[in-house]
């Protein structure tokens, strides 16, 4: 029987790259409605974040590079949604 396995999606970004891993670690999540990316603020999934990272960076890439990716991610974005009103993120 042929058996196909699943493969990741390629990452074609060291940015794209960090992105996946902070929503994989629950760092960040995406506004449902507008896209937009937040950061959640969970202390204990930005240091996953990093320990990935530091551990297992993309190929070609060195950890201390991968760890500003991780980093400049984490600047690059904020809490809300620039989108959505007052009433729309207390209930997210």
């Amino acid at each position: 029987m042929l058996m196909i396995s699943e493969r990741r999606a390629t990452i074609r970004t060291l940015q794209g790259w960090a992105i996946h891993v902070l929503q994989e670690v629950g760092a960040i999540r995406e506004c449902e409605e507008h896209g937009w990316m937040q950061d959640r603020a969970d202390p204990h999934a930005r240091e996953r974040a990093f320990d990935i990272a530091r551990r297992d960076p993309p190929a070609d890439v060195s950890p201390d590079v991968a760890e500003t990716a991780i980093r400049d991610v984490l600047d690059s974005i904020g809490d809300t949604c620039p989108e959505c009103s007052p009433d729309e993120e207390d209930r997210s």
